[in-house]
């Protein structure tokens, strides 16, 4: 059977009792067409409902990624949802970084897949040799009308490759989770065994900030030691992350700090 026509099941149970230390609210839903994950919890935050939620999708009409990308796929073939919640952390910085620990080490917990993370929002394997990208991330936020508290409503979007898709219009090939966890593997399965880590590790990043992973991005980071070219034409060599999670690069003018909102990276040899 191709994974496009299996039936799918949510354990919509599981992905409640996920949730649920996020509020008395808190809630999980599946949806069978959307045309993004983000986009709706977005729109219900700006109309009021600022409930925690888990929004998935089985299929995404017009899914997004950072700067502007899409991502689709054929139904089952990825896992695409949405994690919204009210967040105030005292230092949003390495947010998405923290995001991508959370699902590398739900996904390949013993490191065995070679799961590694591409700062500031991917999710790769066979890096940096042959790279391929595996996941991707897109937080949003959402400043709540009224609300005078440092809170905004944050939306964590995640997509995840079940299958690699034809066609990718990555800049680097994309890779599937049922490369190594076998071809019968579905979207319900990978949402259980990722949603309360996920959800963990946000409340860990509310409370400490980026600090608890730190050495635990460094363990998967795929950029360092790497020369890479920024989207201003610099080049370097990364060297890590500071304590903010914020890119270290050393150029042939020093070092230079790089936010996730100014550059995209690339690695010289090719693009990302």
């Amino acid at each position: 059977m191709r994974a496009g026509d299996a039936t799918l099941h949510w354990p919509l149970a599981d992905l409640h009792s996920a949730v649920a230390v996020l509020g008395a609210t808190a809630h999980a839903q599946a949806v069978s067409s959307i045309d993004s994950t983000n986009s709706e919890l977005v729109r219900r935050a700006r109309s009021g409902d600022t409930r925690a939620c888990l929004l998935v999708a089985e299929q995404q009409t017009a899914g997004r990624g950072r700067q502007g990308r899409t991502w689709q796929g054929l139904r089952a073939d990825a896992l695409t949802f949405s994690l919204g919640l009210m967040l105030a952390p005292v230092d949003w910085s390495g947010l998405s970084l923290a995001v991508g620990v959370c699902l590398a080490e739900a996904l390949d917990a013993p490191h065995r897949a070679g799961l590694g993370l591409k700062w500031p929002n991917d999710v790769w394997v066979d890096a940096p040799l042959a790279p391929r990208k595996l996941a991707g991330t897109l937080i949003e936020t959402v400043w709540i009308e009224g609300d005078s508290s440092a809170a905004r409503y944050t939306v964590i979007g995640v997509g995840i490759n079940l299958h690699a898709p034809v066609g990718s219009a990555f800049g680097i090939p994309a890779a599937g989770l049922c490369e190594w966890m076998g071809e019968s593997l579905l979207p319900p399965q990978v949402l259980q065994s990722v949603a309360a880590p996920l959800v963990a590790g946000v409340q860990l990043f509310a409370s400490q900030g980026f600090a608890p992973f730190k050495a635990r991005f460094a363990k998967r980071d795929v950029l360092h030691g790497q020369t890479i070219r920024l989207s201003n034409g610099t080049e370097g060599v990364a060297c890590g992350v500071d304590a903010s999670g914020v890119l270290q690069v050393d150029t042939a003018q020093g070092r230079v700090a790089v936010s996730s909102d100014e550059v995209s990276v690339r690695l010289a040899a090719g693009a990302v």
